[in-house]
C-alpha cells in the first residue's frame, strides 16, 4: 500500500476503472455468444441480437478494451455466420 496520498488516490481510481473495464468487456463477450447461438439455431431475434453484439464490440474497440482489428475480425465472424 502506498504511503503518499496521491498514490493512494491513484490506486482508488485504477481499482474502479479496471473493474469498469472488465465489466463492460464481459457484457461484449456475452453480447457475442448470444449472438452467435441466436445464429446457430435460426432465433426469430437474432438480427437485433446481432446489431446489439456488434454495437457493444464497436463500443469496447473504442475505448481500447479490443484492438481495432479484433473487433473487426469479431464483427467479421458474427456476418458471415449470420448468411
Amino acid at each position: 500500500m502506498p504511503n503518499i496520498k496521491s498514490a493512494v488516490k491513484r490506486v482508488r481510481t485504477t481499482e474502479t476503472a479496471e473493474a469498469r473495464n472488465i465489466s463492460k468487456k464481459n457484457a461484449m463477450r456475452t453480447a457475442v455468444k448470444r449472438a452467435k447461438t441466436a445464429i446457430s439455431t435460426d432465433a426469430e431475434n437474432k438480427n437485433e441480437l446481432l446489431n446489439f453484439a456488434i454495437k457493444q464490440v464497436d463500443k469496447a474497440a473504442q475505448s481500447n478494451l479490443i484492438h481495432s482489428n479484433k473487433a473487426d475480425r469479431i464483427k467479421s465472424k458474427l456476418m458471415t455466420a449470420n448468411k
